[in-house]
């Protein structure tokens, strides 16, 4: 099972680092994250340089597709040939998730339709601009699209995708080994109750 973690120009470290370092602790289970960029290098809106562990076309074939932010969103979103490469994104069969900024991703492809979704303040006055209804809350997920809002929150973006992928126990136990000394409790619990509290069952 396989974890596109797309990652462009101006991406947060936060983001994209915290959501695959959780999920790449399940290497064990047969679920890996990799960071997707559209380029060989990519660097961060602090000027850190990571080179690609896989290229867009990746997005096609991964079980799973999340969606960083950075400070360039209004640009990827504005360029129809980065724009392209993510049009074959499918949410029947792929589980895809947006952090911040990247709500404005999936609503330029269209994939948000009618569903609310969470982002950053910085960000929201362009995904509501967008004709998006936005949640003041951390999580939301609709059937196999969830989003995100808050740099901190990528660690229940990630919550979402375990849980899906292997189940609530693999998640517990993933924040539990993550969460700060005599905090694990109530750290897992927060995941938890965030990724259980915004998700929405589709009949």
């Amino acid at each position: 099972m396989q974890v596109a973690v797309v990652t462009f120009d101006g991406f947060n470290e936060l983001d994209s680092f915290i959501a695959s370092a959780l999920i790449n602790r399940c290497r064990k289970d047969n679920l890996e994250a990799f960071v997707t960029t559209p380029t060989p290098v990519v660097t961060s809106m602090n000027g850190v340089e990571v080179t690609g562990q896989r290229p867009m076309e990746f997005v096609t074939e991964a079980d799973v597709v999340l969606i960083g932010s950075g400070v360039k969103a209004r640009e990827v979103v504005a360029d129809d040939r980065l724009i392209s490469k993510l049009l074959p994104l499918d949410p029947s069969r792929q589980l895809i998730g947006a952090q911040c900024s990247g709500a404005l991703v999936l609503a330029r492809l269209g994939l948000l339709g009618a569903m609310p979704a969470c982002t950053d303040m910085k960000s929201r006055p362009f995904v509501e601009a967008c004709g998006v209804t936005v949640l003041d809350a951390p999580f939301h997920a609709e059937g196999n699209i969830a989003t995100a809002g808050g740099c901190l929150a990528s660690q229940y973006l990630a919550t979402w995708v375990i849980t899906r992928m292997l189940g609530e126990g693999a998640a517990r136990a993933v924040i539990d080994y993550v969460a700060p000394v005599g905090e694990s409790q109530e750290t897992v619990e927060r995941a938890m109750r965030a990724v259980h509290a915004g998700a929405v069952a589709l009949r």
